[in-house]
């Protein structure tokens, strides 16, 4: 195979395999609860799933198993959907993900996303020590107690919902924090419960006043427990003009590059097949060539040996008085042209008795 069509081989493989592992890749999508994830019991929890534009198909699933699908309309100018779960209740709060379809091809599963049901205990009280107000630099405990029998507490700052901080105890659990800093001044709340997913009513707020220091940030703390709530709303959007151009050119660069791997294939096979009956129609040239040359040399074999045998010539025949009365004799002897050195010691006179009475006719030899 020529160098050149070996080379055209390899670069429609390397291209194809780009183009597949491109095809095969859709991004991953992003789930988010709208508003919050802590969802009031017998109250209606939303939950995004954000995909790409196109997308025909969404799916939402519940702790590993399908929960609920939509489908967007039209698909190509929305890039995500809301699913609506009404009646929160324990049995629904648990661990989300969701995953989107473009055509035939799924993309990754999305992150977790935890859905927690409050409101299903009683109410815990939550307190502060030394007090609401203190210097920046001290420490301070939080206390929060539920009196129904629980074995988790949960203590949140009001803004950053998302980063709980976790307490166990059998009716109590204490919080410490500090030294603190203006970073730490907000509203706190706190909850009970016996799972991750299930907790009681909020505890009322207590407002921690933090004096001293008032823009020294040096002394914020780094832990991402406080950092702020970004998510908490669905940014579904619809296609602009310009992202749907873009959208228009991708899909021609690939198509372009599509037909162009097409048509390196196509120039491939067509170099292959010509090749092939190049190849086919030499061999049979050489079997045409080999099988008259092997006619010819039957023919000449054939043509010496008729010339031999036509050189080997009996044109002497004598008839001859015989031995006995009443008796003759025929005989026939080769010329000396006809004998030659090989076979000299094989030809001799033949002679044949014949009665005097025999009826004439014509004798060859």
């Amino acid at each position: 195979m020529p160098s050149t069509l070996r080379a055209l081989l390899c670069l429609g493989l390397c291209l194809s395999q780009r183009i597949s592992a491109r095809k095969q890749t859709l991004p991953k999508p992003i789930i988010r609860a709208e508003s919050t994830y802590m969802v009031p019991k017998e109250k209606q929890a939303t939950l995004c799933c954000q995909g790409s534009y196109g997308a025909v198909e969404y799916q939402l699933h519940f702790e590993g198993s399908l929960f609920a699908v939509e489908r967007p309309k039209p698909p190509e100018r929305i890039n995500g959907v809301k699913f609506h779960i009404p009646d929160m209740n324990s049995r629904k709060a648990g661990r989300y993900s969701c995953i989107y379809r473009v055509g035939e091809l799924w993309s990754e599963r999305s992150d977790l996303l935890d859905l927690v049901v409050t409101e299903m205990y009683d109410t815990p009280t939550l307190s502060v020590h030394p007090g609401p107000e203190v210097t920046s630099g001290e420490k301070v405990t939080f206390y929060c107690r539920l009196d129904t029998a629980t074995s988790m507490f949960l203590l949140l700052k009001e803004g950053r919902s998302r980063d709980v901080q976790r307490s166990y105890g059998k009716v109590q659990a204490e919080f410490p924090m500090g030294p603190v800093t203006t970073a730490h001044r907000g509203s706190y709340r706190c909850f009970g419960s016996y799972n991750n997913y299930a907790w009681s009513f909020p505890s009322e707020p207590v407002k921690l006043l933090v004096t001293g220091d008032i823009e020294n940030t040096s002394l914020a703390p780094t832990d991402p427990t406080f950092a702020a709530d970004s998510w908490d709303t669905c940014l579904l959007t619809t296609e602009t003009g310009l992202q749907k151009d873009l959208a228009l050119w991708d899909h021609t660069a690939q198509n372009l590059l599509r037909m162009g791997l097409a048509f390196l294939v196509l120039v491939a096979l067509v170099c292959l097949l010509v090749e092939d009956w190049l190849s086919r129609k030499r061999t049979r040239e050489q079997a045409s060539r080999a099988s008259t040359w092997e006619g010819r040399r039957r023919l000449n074999k054939h043509k010496d040996s008729l010339k031999n045998d036509h050189e080997t010539q009996w044109p002497w025949v004598e008839l001859k008085a015989g031995v006995e009365p009443g008796w003759r004799e025929l005989c026939v002897r080769p010329t000396e042209e006809g004998v030659t050195a090989g076979n000299r010691g094989h030809w001799h006179s033949i002679c044949q008795s014949i009665p005097d009475d025999a009826e004439g006719g014509r004798t060859t030899c």
